[in-house]
C-alpha cells in the first residue's frame, strides 16, 4: 500500500484512491480487496435510470432500522448470486468489511467520477437480496438481484436525502418469478459479527442492532415455506411465479409473496401462525389484490402459513373471503383450494 484513505463516513475521493490503497480494481460495481480483508460498492443511481430502472438507493426504515438497495453485477441476462456478486453475499463468511460508495459527481476539470463514503455496512442477514425484474443494457428485460444492506454496528451512515429512492414515474406490474424457484444465496452465519473501526463509532439513533434471533428463524421459516409449496405446486404442474409492482409517485415495489396461475391464486406466507400475522396478511392481500392482472376474474386471495391457526382465526378468513393453506406433516392443508376451481 502506497497510500492511505482513512474510511470516515462522509470522505469524498476517487476509485483510484481506494484502488491505491486497498488494493482493489476501479471499474466494476463491486470490488473485492482480498489483501485488506474488504469489498467496496460503488452505486450510482444514475446508471441504472440509462437503462430505465432505479433500483439503487436509501428505502425507507423498516423495524430493523435503515436499509440501503444496491443492484447486482451484470449488465445482461439474469443476474446470478455468484462471481462479483457471491463476493458480497460471502462477505461475512470470509470475515470482509463491506464498504458502501454513492456517485458524488465529478473531479474537477476532469473525467473521474467522485465518490461520497457512506459508511461500513452489513448485508441483511435474513433476507441478502431481492429479486426484481428491469432491462438490461440491451434493453431485454430480465432478473435483477437488488440486495438489502444495513449500516454495521457503530456506524453513523453519511447518506442525505438525494440517496432516497425515486419515486416510481408510473405504475408498472411486472411478472418475477416466487422465492421457491430462485437460486439459494450463499448462506450467512447467525451472526454477522460485523465491526466497525474506531473512527466510525458514534452514539446514534440510527445504529443498527443485531437483528434478533428469533425474529431472524420467523423469517427465515417464511421463505422456506414458500419454498416448500411453490415445489408442491410445481409437482402439480402448476405455473407459479409473482409480480413486481411499482406504483406511481412511490419508491420501492410492492412483491407479494407467490401467484399460481393455474388457479388464479395470490398467497401470502407468514412464518409464525397468530392473529397479529394473519391480520397483517390480509391487509396486504388486500392492497395487492388491486394491482393484479385478471383480478375481476374471480382472483382468489389465500393465506400460506405453517401450521394450523385457531377457530376465530379462520373463522377471520372466511369473513374477510380470504382462503387458507397450512403446512402439515403430510402435505398442505386447504390444498387444492375448495371451490372456484378452474
Amino acid at each position: 500500500m502506497t497510500t492511505t484513505v482513512d474510511l470516515v463516513p462522509g470522505l469524498v475521493t476517487t476509485r483510484d484512491a481506494i484502488a491505491a490503497a486497498y488494493g482493489c480494481g476501479t471499474f466494476q460495481g463491486i470490488e473485492p480487496a482480498d489483501a485488506a480483508g474488504k469489498v467496496f460498492v460503488y452505486s450510482d443511481p444514475s446508471a441504472g435510470e440509462e437503462y430505465g430502472y432505479t433500483f439503487d438507493g436509501r428505502a425507507e426504515d423498516d423495524e430493523f432500522g435503515p436499509l440501503y438497495l444496491y443492484t447486482g453485477a451484470g449488465a445482461t441476462g439474469d443476474q446470478k448470486p455468484s462471481g462479483r456478486n457471491g463476493s458480497l453475499l460471502s462477505h461475512v463468511e470470509k470475515q470482509r468489511e463491506l464498504h458502501l460508495f454513492v456517485a458524488h459527481g465529478k473531479v474537477p476539470g476532469g473525467g473521474a467520477m467522485l465518490q461520497r463514503y457512506i459508511g461500513q455496512m452489513v448485508l441483511d442477514p435474513i433476507k441478502p437480496y431481492e429479486v426484481r425484474r428491469g432491462p438490461g443494457s440491451d434493453k431485454v428485460m430480465r432478473n435483477v438481484l437488488v440486495f438489502r444492506l444495513r449500516p454495521a454496528e457503530g456506524t453513523t451512515p453519511a447518506w442525505t436525502e438525494a440517496d432516497n429512492l425515486p419515486a416510481a414515474a408510473t405504475s408498472t406490474v411486472e411478472v418475477v418469478e416466487p422465492a421457491g424457484t430462485v437460486s439459494a444465496p450463499v448462506s450467512l452465519p447467525e451472526q454477522s459479527g460485523a465491526k466497525v473501526k474506531k473512527t466510525e463509532q458514534h452514539a446514534t439513533a440510527e445504529t443498527i442492532a443485531d437483528i434478533p434471533a428469533g425474529q431472524r428463524k420467523v423469517l427465515r421459516r417464511e421463505g422456506e415455506l414458500v419454498k416448500a409449496f411453490a415445489a408442491h405446486l410445481a409437482a402439480a404442474g402448476h405455473e407459479t411465479h409473482s409480480f413486481q409492482i411499482t406504483i406511481a409517485g412511490e419508491p420501492g415495489a410492492l412483491t407479494p409473496d407467490l401467484y399460481d396461475a393455474t388457479d388464479h391464486a395470490l398467497y401470502e406466507a407468514k412464518g409464525l401462525t397468530t392473529r397479529a400475522n394473519v391480520r397483517m396478511a390480509i391487509g396486504q392481500l388486500a392492497d395487492y389484490r388491486r394491482h393484479i392482472p385478471g383480478r375481476k376474474d374471480l382472483l382468489r386471495v389465500v393465506v400460506l402459513l405453517p401450521s394450523e391457526p385457531t377457530a376465530d382465526v379462520k373463522d377471520l378468513l372466511g369473513e374477510e373471503y380470504v382462503e387458507l393453506v397450512y403446512q402439515t406433516e403430510d402435505g398442505f392443508a386447504g390444498w387444492p383450494l375448495a371451490y372456484n376451481q378452474p
